[in-house]
C-alpha cells in the first residue's frame, strides 16, 4: 500500500531538497567566482528541483495529518480524529517541526519566483543571489533533517488516537496567520541576498536596488498583514480583548517589519539618487538578520508566550548558530567592501534626502528600543543575573513619544523636494495642514466623547500630520490642463502606494488612540433574566444552555443587546468551550464588529447558582488598527505593480541615473 509510505516519500524528498540545495549554494558561487557559464547555469535549475521536492515533502505530511497516521510523531501529537478536516490542514505548521518545514518550503517558494521573474538580471548576479539564497536553505533544511524531522515514526506502537491540536490553534485566525508571517519573514532573504550579491559582485551601485526593491515591497506587504492577522487573532481569541501586549513573540515580528520599512525608504533614495548606498545595504542585512532572530526567539524555548506554542533548547541552539553565522559572515563581508562604495549624491539638511535618513534613524532607533526590551531580560536570566520583566510601561514610555517624531518627519518628506528645499516654500505649503491637523486633534476628543484628552489629541494631530500634507502634495500635484482628475490619473502606481502606505499609518494610529482611552470594560456577574449596561447599551442575559461541537463541549449564553431606547435588538453568543481530547478549556467570545465601534462579550468562570462571570467590552475604533495594515500592505502591492519596478532592470548607469535626478 502507498498510505504507508507516505512519511518515508516525504523524508527521502526533503533529502533530496537538501542536496539541490547544496548545489544551489556551492556550484553557481563557485562559477561566478570563475567566471564560468556552465556553473552559473545550475543555479536555475536546482532552484525549480528544491522547491518541486519540498512541495513533494509539505504534501506527505499533510496527507498524513489528513489520513489521521497517528505512527508519525508530530500528527499524533498535534492532530486527533475527531478535529475537523481544515484544522488538520493548519496543524501542519502548529508545531515545531510543521512549521519549520513550511518556512523552507516558502524560501523554497521565493527562491524559485526570484529564478522565474529576474531572467534579465545578469548571469553572475543571478547566480550569486540564487546561490546565498541556496546557502540559507541548506542551513535550514540541515537544521529539518537532524534535530526536527517531521516524518519521525511511533513504531512499532502507534497510539489509537492523537493528543489533538491546541485549541488555541483551532481558528481561521491560525489557519492564515502563520503563512502570512513567514512570507513576509522569509520574503525579506531575497533583498538579504541581493545585497550580499552585490558585496561579492563589487557592484554596490543604484541597479541591484532596483531588481531588489520590488521583491522587498511585497515581503513587506506580507509580513504587514501577517501581524495585523496576529493582533486579531490574539483580540478575539485569547478572551482578554487586547489587541498588543507587546509580548516577546509578537515583538520577534515587528522588529524585522521597523527595520524593513527603514530598507524601503533606503532602497528609493538608493535606486533615484545614487545615496545611503552603504545604509541600504546594511539595513537589507539587519531586516534578514532580524527574521532569523525571530524564529530563533520563538523555536529556542527561552522565552515563555501564549504564541510561542513549541520549542526545544536544543533546536534553538542550532538555530543560534545558524543566526551567527549568517550575520557574522554577512557583516564581515560588509567590513570588507562596504569602505570602497563611493558617495557622490549631495544633498541639504532640507530636502526629502534628509528627511528619509531622519526617519530611517528614527526606525532604527525603534528598533533598537524593542529589541533591548525583548531580549534584555534573557540575556540577564542566562547569565544569572537575575529575572526582570520588561513589559507595555517601558515599550510604550519610549515608542509612543518616537512615533510621534516619526510623524512630523513624515508629513514634511512628500512636501519637500530631491537634494535641496527652500525653507519658506516648504512653509508655505505645510502651514495650512499643519494648522488644521493641530484644529481638528483639539475639538475631536470634544465632539466624540464629551471629555478631551490630551493622549487622544496628540495621537490625532500625529496621525493628521501624516495625513494632511498628504492631501495637499496631491492638490498640487494634480494640477493639469485637462482637468485635476486627469491630473491624479497621471500619477504613478508607485505614489499611489506610498499614499495608501502612510494613509495605512494614520489610521492605525487613530485607532490605538481612541481604542487605548476610550474603550469601556465591565466584569459583571449574570444569570438569565439579568441585565446591565455598558457605555450606552443594554446586555440582558435571555438563556443559558450547553451545546456539543466537532470535538468539544460548551456552556453558551444568549444576551440580547440594545442601544438606549431603541426598539431594536441583537443577539450575542458567547461560549465557554472543554476540548474533549485535552480536557482543555476555551473562551470563544461574541462579537458584534463595527466600523467605529466593537462589542465584545466573553465568558468566565461558571459562579454557581446560574451565573456566570462575563467581560463586556465597548471598544471604539479597534478595526481601525487593522485597516491601516492593510492599507498599509495595499500601499505596498501597488508599487510592485507598477510597470517601473516590473519591468525587466537593465543595469543601467547609476550615475547617468543620478546626474539626470540631480539636474
Amino acid at each position: 500500500m502507498l498510505t504507508p509510505m507516505i512519511p518515508e516519500i516525504g523524508h527521502f524528498a526533503l533529502i533530496i531538497a537538501l542536496l539541490m540545495a547544496a548545489l544551489q549554494a556551492t556550484v553557481p558561487l563557485a562559477g561566478a567566482a570563475t567566471r564560468r557559464p556552465l556553473w552559473m547555469a545550475y543555479a536555475r535549475p536546482m532552484a525549480a528541483g528544491q522547491f518541486l521536492f519540498l512541495i513533494v515533502a509539505y504534501a506527505c505530511l499533510t496527507a498524513s495529518f489528513l489520513l489521521d497516521d497517528f505512527s508519525v510523531a508530530t500528527v499524533a501529537e498535534n492532530s486527533n480524529s475527531l478535529l475537523p478536516w481544515y484544522y488538520k490542514a493548519s496543524a501542519v505548521w502548529g508545531n515545531h517541526e510543521g512549521s519549520v518545514l513550511l518556512w523552507s518550503l516558502i524560501l523554497g517558494a521565493w527562491t524559485f519566483a526570484v529564478s522565474r521573474f529576474s531572467r534579465e538580471l545578469p548571469r553572475d548576479m543571478l547566480a550569486r543571489v540564487l546561490g546565498v539564497m541556496g546557502l540559507v536553505s541548506t542551513g535550514f533544511l540541515t537544521f529539518v533533517l537532524i534535530t526536527s524531522n517531521p516524518f519521525a515514526r511511533l513504531l512499532p506502537n502507534p497510539p489509537a488516537d492523537g493528543v489533538d491540536l491546541n485549541p488555541l490553534l483551532q481558528d481561521v485566525g491560525l489557519i492564515i496567520h502563520p503563512p502570512m508571517l513567514y512570507m513576509g519573514y522569509v520574503g525579506f532573504s531575497v533583498v538579504f541576498a541581493f545585497a550580499i550579491a552585490a558585496l561579492l559582485g563589487g557592484r554596490l551601485d543604484a541597479a541591484w536596488t532596483r531588481w531588489a526593491r520590488s521583491w522587498t515591497n511585497v515581503a513587506w506587504a506580507f509580513l504587514s498583514v501577517g501581524i495585523a492577522l496576529g493582533s486579531w487573532w490574539a483580540y478575539y481569541e485569547l478572551g482578554w480583548g487586547g489587541w498588543w501586549f507587546w509580548d516577546p513573540v509578537e515583538n520577534a515580528s515587528l522588529l524585522p517589519w521597523l527595520a524593513g520599512t527603514a530598507l524601503i525608504h533606503s532602497l528609493a533614495v538608493t535606486e533615484k539618487r545614487g545615496a545611503f548606498k552603504s545604509w541600504t545595504v546594511l539595513l537589507a542585512i539587519s531586516t534578514f538578520s532580524l527574521s532569523l532572530m525571530g524564529t530563533f526567539l520563538v523555536r529556542s524555548g527561552v522565552l515563555t508566550s501564549v504564541h510561542a506554542f513549541a520549542n526545544d533548547p536544543s533546536r534553538g541552539l542550532f538555530i543560534l548558530v545558524l543566526l551567527g553565522i549568517t550575520v557574522g559572515a554577512s557583516l564581515l563581508l560588509f567590513a570588507l567592501r562596504a569602505p570602497r562604495v563611493s558617495q557622490r549624491a549631495g544633498f541639504t539638511w532640507l530636502s526629502r534626502d534628509a528627511l528619509l535618513l531622519v526617519n530611517n534613524i528614527l526606525l532604527v532607533i525603534m528598533t533598537v528600543t524593542v529589541l533591548l526590551g525583548t531580549v534584555y531580560p534573557l540575556l540577564l536570566d542566562a547569565l544569572n543575573l537575575g529575572k526582570i520583566s520588561v513589559g507595555p510601561p517601558y515599550f510604550n514610555t519610549l515608542f509612543v513619544p518616537l512615533t510621534v517624531i516619526l510623524c512630523l518627519f513624515m508629513g514634511l518628506g512628500p512636501l519637500s523636494n530631491w537634494k535641496r528645499t527652500r525653507a519658506r516654500e516648504l512653509a508655505r505649503r505645510v502651514w495650512l495642514a499643519g494648522a488644521a491637523a493641530l484644529v481638528i486633534g483639539l475639538l475631536a476628543p470634544l465632539v466624540y466623547g464629551g471629555e478631551w484628552n490630551l493622549k487622544v489629541t496628540l495621537g490625532l494631530v500625529a496621525a493628521l500630520w501624516v495625513v494632511l500634507p498628504l492631501v495637499r502634495d496631491l492638490w498640487d500635484k494634480s494640477r493639469h490642463s485637462e482637468g485635476r482628475l486627469a491630473g491624479l490619473r497621471r500619477l504613478s502606481l508607485a505614489h499611489w502606494g506610498m499614499v495608501l502606505g502612510h494613509l495605512g499609518l494614520a489610521v492605525t494610529i487613530v485607532g490605538v488612540t481612541v481604542v487605548s482611552n476610550y474603550a469601556v470594560e465591565r466584569n459583571v456577574r449574570m444569570a438569565v433574566g439579568d441585565s446591565v449596561e455598558v457605555a450606552g447599551y443594554t446586555f440582558a442575559m435571555t438563556d443559558l444552555g450547553h451545546r456539543r461541537g466537532p470535538n468539544y463541549v460548551a456552556d453558551a449564553a444568549r444576551l440580547e443587546v440594545r442601544r438606549g431606547d431603541s426598539e431594536r435588538s441583537f443577539a450575542m453568543t458567547p461560549e465557554k468551550r472543554v476540548y474533549l481530547a485535552r480536557g482543555m478549556p476555551m473562551t470563544d467570545v461574541a462579537l458584534r464588529p463595527g466600523l467605529f465601534r466593537d462589542l465584545y462579550v466573553a465568558m468566565g468562570e461558571d459562579l454557581g447558582d446560574g451565573s456566570w462571570a462575563l467581560r463586556i467590552q465597548v471598544k471604539p475604533f479597534v478595526r481601525w488598527l487593522w485597516l491601516g495594515a492593510l492599507l498599509m500592505a495595499l500601499g505596498g502591492v501597488l508599487a510592485v505593480i507598477d510597470r517601473r519596478y516590473r519591468r525587466a532592470a537593465t543595469a543601467p548607469d547609476p550615475e547617468r541615473h543620478v546626474r539626470e535626478v540631480n539636474a
